[in-house]
């Protein structure tokens, strides 16, 4: 089996992105090609039609490949709780929870064995991987024990390609620093650079240096892309979910900031409404009164609610309720609850008996130890539209029956909605383009905005997958991918 693996001067250099547009090019070109990640660390999970959790952006390199996702695309899934303690997630299935030196002293052969395993997997459904690192390689006080950069292209007896992320600054330093402290550096066999804003041209004396330096080609300057409407992980990229609105009397969407906020990526569908200012609150002084109140998904029920108890959100619910149109996902949704028991901290905080914000008569909310991991389908019947809507599940909390159920799945009721007030379990919600244009319908006939008809557009991988091999010296990438290392 070939493959190629990307790995990145640092954190947040793109190296999820570059992965995802090289799965789209190499599914565009016939390869049998999946993704692959050793270990992911992040609050935003993707579940597999098995009901299994891998890192979302396995699941959206999966897409990109156009092959189903499966376990073995990322093994080793860590999901952060509160106390610095995170989920081990093992083949898609909760392991245990484990602090960090616990993790590292304890888990490192078992890390292994699972990568070997999963390799071996993909093997014999795949021809090619696209594999993707984690953070930097260079990280000298961890490299003894890494499973997840060059100790991977090792076992998988791949080439590596460096990102690096010029709009950030100090693009040179980065490069050759990470250079000249990794392990296995003759496995480098290209750069990029990425996120480039400018006149490309004013870069090419910098890329003669660069070749010169290192002795390794510069594979492609990729110019930054606005908008290019494919997720982001991790919560590095709850920046760019915030837009302001050029439109007259445009919708207004604040969204809670939970200390413990999971599932963030529910919010980004609104990015693709031109009419809608998206902005984040993080205590109650900074919601205002807007159109929308969003309270989004949460890895620890219990503490974000006790944080926002703290911040009196209580009665800034009461006061908005009937008035704002309020939405909960996932765990927002469970804040809802008149009461919520926990006695076995499954959770993250042990409590026989804490109450919510009472926004939803009767509904009480019992931590349990088999986490719901599912997918699940269901119709919502809007004020003036009637949707199909496809999500997964992804929570320890199971909630009573509501009087005022959001959608049918089957024969059991999903969900609130009730005098503007939207919870539900699902995550992906919004994504629905259809959807997304019924729930918004009545709150653009009362501000006076056009009611925009669900058109079809491009498919952002194509879009995204299409820019970034523009820039790229492709012919090149595929004699590293295919020489002998």
């Amino acid at each position: 089996m070939r493959g190629i693996m990307i790995q990145g001067t640092s954190s947040d250099v793109g190296k999820s992105m570059i992965c995802t547009a090289f799965c789209r090019i190499f599914s565009d070109e016939g390869f049998e090609v999946a993704p692959f990640k050793s270990q992911n660390m992040s609050n935003n999970s993707y579940v597999t039609i098995l009901g299994e959790e891998i890192g979302r952006a396995q699941g959206v390199q999966a897409e990109a490949a156009r092959v189903l996702a499966t376990v073995d695309m990322n093994p080793i899934l860590l999901k952060p709780e509160s106390g610095m303690k995170s989920q081990v997630i093992l083949f898609g299935k909760k392991l245990e929870t484990m602090d960090g030196m616990d993790y590292r002293a304890q888990f490192y052969e078992k890390g292994l064995k699972a990568i070997d395993q999963a390799l071996a997997n993909l093997a014999q459904d795949f021809t090619h991987l696209v594999i993707e690192g984690a953070g930097s390689p260079a990280e000298v006080n961890l490299n003894d024990r890494e499973i997840v950069n060059m100790t991977v292209a090792k076992r998988a007896n791949v080439p590596v390609i460096l990102v690096a992320d010029i709009e950030r600054g100090g693009v040179f330093a980065s490069i050759i620093g990470t250079l000249a402290l990794i392990p296995e550096k003759q496995r480098v066999k290209g750069l990029i650079i990425n996120k480039f804003r400018g006149d490309v041209q004013l870069f090419e004396e910098g890329i003669r240096f660069l070749e010169s330096y290192t002795g390794i080609p510069v594979l492609g300057v990729i110019p930054h892309m606005d908008r290019h409407e494919i997720e982001q992980e991790d919560s590095l990229g709850v920046q760019a979910v915030q837009q302001i609105s050029r439109v007259e009397h445009a919708i207004e969407l604040v969204v809670c900031k939970h200390p413990y906020m999971s599932n963030f990526t529910d919010i980004e569908p609104f990015l693709k409404e031109p009419d809608i200012t998206i902005r984040w609150a993080e205590t109650v002084a900074d919601i205002g009164h807007p159109d929308i109140l969003l309270l989004p998904g949460t890895k620890s029920t219990i503490a974000d609610l006790r944080y926002w108890k703290q911040q009196k959100l209580g009665a800034k619910l009461s006061e908005l309720y009937g008035n704002t149109w309020i939405v909960g996902l996932c765990g927002g949704f469970q804040l809802f609850a008149e009461t919520l028991t926990d006695p076995k901290g499954y959770d993250g905080t042990a409590v026989e008996n804490e109450e919510g914000f009472s926004l939803i008569p009767s509904m009480h909310v019992e931590f349990q130890k088999q986490k719901m991991v599912r997918r699940q389908r269901g119709t919502v019947k809007f004020e003036h539209a009637e949707v199909e809507v496809a999500g997964y599940e992804i929570h320890h909390g199971k909630v009573t029956a509501s009087a005022y159920p959001l959608m049918h799945c089957g024969d059991n009721g999903e969900g609130y909605f009730h005098n503007r007030l939207l919870g539900t379990h699902l995550h992906g919600f919004f994504q629905d383009l259809h959807c997304r244009t019924a729930f918004l319908a009545p709150i653009r006939r009362q501000k006076n905005l056009p009611i925009p008809s669900p058109e079809v557009v491009k498919d952002p991988f194509d879009r995204w997958a299409g820019h970034v091999k523009s820039h790229l010296d492709w012919e090149k990438v595929i004699e590293i991918m295919e020489a002998d290392q």
